[in-house]
């Protein structure tokens, strides 16, 4: 009874604010039932992430709210009754647009939303050539050029107009007039731009600024990865697709390159990932390096296999699994998951038994009964698995709610686990896993002390053993290196421009603080974002030149790095590097080792949230980080080999 009250007093309090015709619209599934929407949406509908109209995005609320979520509030409830007097952010329906543009094309206008009037509409719609003289030189009074030759190469290299460029094709292409104009965000926001096809830019300088629109949305970068994120099931099934279209090799290739070995399959190490490890390029590849390597010098045969197509989650049953495979570092190529088990158990039952080892790095793309039997199949049973993430735990390996918040893998039945887009394969996560911890003895190896804890915190399953064993360590260096560079501060951002690794962070204070002589910003990475006032060095780091960006980070003087991760990292090569090249580390308390790491060794500062990390420039307090004032200890790297060193007894 007191549910039902319950119940009655949401429909109540969201009655006026569900949109029906909006809700039947986008969940026709729901409108062929004939469910009420104000009914459903209170009852079920919040759980399952559907939105109640528009302007409001139900994960986006629960996601930036996470006190809400934790609660089991309903969130349109919880935004009407206090969240809007509380000056709490909402975002639109990631549906408004594709809703707005067909009710655009039905004659209709939803009055929520702002208009355009016809003759603006025929005007903007004009050709760039139409433009008079006065409006040329007023669109290129706001448009910034060099940052949209920086951030378009292309356009650069044809030496190409950028003004014209843009006007011409740019804007369609959805490439930005300058860092303080979106196009994407202003025809999302305004569908009767879209729909009207002008070039938004245009609009908002002649008419869009004057009627109160924004060149862009304030909701932040986490808006955009809500905004973006596509269903896990989707997801599985595209690659499942591409996988049955893979060609497979003739089996006998298998077989003809085992009799081509290093020990007779005497001596063999197994090693399953996620990928190719000698074809794409990160931090686990480059571990999968050094393990080879040390296993090439033991003078052991390795087998490395990996899916054919990089998979997001792990396999099921009936899904399909062509799988990859490395011999003695040689891609032989694809080949059927059970065709590869038949030829390993033909070559390792001939063979006298030896030193075998094997090492899982990661089910992705696995199922749990192939990596079995294939192990079985090798005459091992006991081996060691690895915790580069936490996938075991979740199919949101880095244990991000809809990629934007820290969970800490909550209970599955949760509210907080109910609303995130991982949710419905996280089942199968933890089942696969289970399963080949119950058919293997697999010794679990974390890169650091907070990566076990969290595992082990979480997880329930059978291990034969835990162990600790860090993909490097720091080596004090005699000598004092070079003297800190006069100049301003010197602020980097290292590794790959990714939003999990905390970019878009870094890219506002950049923006932010472009203009103050304090401060300098640069990017170390294979690659960056263009049109920045950031100075971009490539620094690329391979097995060959594992020393690459600490030697960056010390020849450019760099004062502190940001190594701010929207995740917990379970080791993070990237704050070691900056340390021993001498740079400080400014983390958040969510980064997992790397916090640790800073906190425990007295390696930079861990600062509350983003906050405190943009007061810290406006106050001038990071400059307590220079590296005149911290004359910092510089080190080498002594880089780990992996399970190479756990196989031999030389890990510590």
């Amino acid at each position: 009874m007191a549910v039902t009250a319950e119940l009655d007093h949401v429909q109540l309090v969201i009655s006026t604010a569900v949109d029906a015709a909006f809700y039947r619209e986008i969940y026709p599934e729901l409108a062929r039932l004939g469910v009420d929407p104000v009914a459903h949406y209170a009852d079920a509908g919040w759980r399952e992430g559907r939105d109640p109209a528009p302007w409001f995005s139900t994960l986006a609320y629960l996601t930036i709210n996470d006190d809400v979520a934790r609660a089991g509030m309903n969130p349109l409830q919880h935004y009407l009754l206090s969240g809007r007097l509380e000056g709490r952010e909402i975002a639109r329906s990631p549906h408004a647009t594709a809703y707005l543009a067909e009710a655009l094309r039905r004659g209709e206008d939803p009055a929520w939303r702002p208009t355009l009037t016809p003759p603006a509409a025929r005007r903007l719609a004009m050709p760039p050539a139409a433009l008079t003289a006065a409006e040329r030189a007023a669109v290129a009074a706001e448009f910034d050029a060099a940052y949209y030759l920086g951030a378009n190469a292309d356009v650069a290299e044809a030496g190409s107009d950028p003004l014209g460029h843009f006007l011409a094709s740019g804007w369609r292409e959805g490439r930005d007039p300058s860092t303080a104009f979106s196009i994407a965000d202003y025809l999302e926001v305004y569908p009767d731009i879209a729909a009207a096809g002008i070039n938004p830019f245009l609009h908002f300088i002649f008419t869009g600024r004057a009627e109160g629109r924004l060149p862009r949305q304030n909701l932040g970068f986490r808006y955009r990865l809500i905004a973006d994120l596509v269903a896990i099931e989707a997801r599985v099934a595209r690659v499942a697709a591409a996988s049955r279209g893979v060609a497979l090799e003739d089996p006998a290739r298998l077989a003809d390159a085992f009799a081509a070995s290093r020990a007779g399959w005497t001596d063999l190490h197994l090693s399953v990932s996620h990928d190719d490890y000698m074809a794409n390029m990160g931090g686990l590849q480059i571990c999968l390096q050094r393990e080879a390597a040390r296993i090439a010098a033991m003078g052991r045969d390795h087998l490395h296999v990996f899916p054919a197509k990089p998979w997001p989650t792990v396999r099921a049953e009936g899904e399909p699994g062509p799988t990859g495979v490395v011999w003695n570092g040689e891609t032989l190529g694809v080949f059927a998951a059970e065709a590869v088990v038949a030829a390993v158990a033909a070559a390792a039952s001939a063979a006298a038994p030896g030193a075998r080892s094997f090492a899982i790095h990661s089910l992705l793309g696995h199922a749990a009964d192939e990596v079995a039997d294939l192990a079985l199949a090798a005459g091992m049973k006991a081996g060691f698995f690895w915790l580069h993430d936490f996938a075991s735990l979740c199919a949101g390996y880095h244990l991000l709610r809809n990629d934007v918040a820290d969970c800490g893998a909550p209970p599955p039945d949760s509210a907080a686990c109910g609303i995130c887009v991982y949710q419905p394969m996280r089942a199968r996560h933890v089942d696969q896993h289970r399963r080949l911890f119950e058919r293997l003895a697999l010794t679990v190896v974390a890169p650091s002390a907070p990566t076990l804890a969290t595992w082990r915190g979480r997880g329930s399953f059978p291990a034969a053993g835990e162990i600790i064993h860090p993909h490097a360590r720091l080596v004090p260096r005699t000598g004092c290196g070079l003297p800190p560079p006069p100049g301003p501060f010197r602020f980097a951002f290292l590794g790959l421009p990714a939003a999990h690794k905390g970019w878009p962070i870094f890219r506002a204070l950049a923006l932010k603080y472009a203009d103050d002589p304090r401060y300098q910003f640069l990017h170390l990475g294979m690659r960056t974002e263009g049109g920045l006032p950031v100075a971009f060095h490539p620094v690329t780091v391979t097995d060959e030149a594992p020393a690459a960006m600490p030697a960056a980070v010390e020849g450019l003087g760099v004062d502190a790095a940001m190594i701010w991760p929207l995740c917990r990292e379970t080791f993070s090569f990237t704050a070691y590097e900056a340390v021993a090249g001498g740079a400080a580390v400014v983390t958040s308390p969510d980064s997992g080792n790397v916090a640790a790491f800073v906190e425990g060794e007295g390696h930079g500062r861990v600062l509350p949230d983003e906050a405190a990390l943009d007061k810290a420039f406006a106050t001038g307090e990071i400059l307590a980080l220079a590296r005149a004032r911290r004359r910092p200890q510089l080190y080498d790297l002594a880089f780990s080999g992996v399970t190479a060193d756990l196989v031999v007894g030389t890990a510590p």
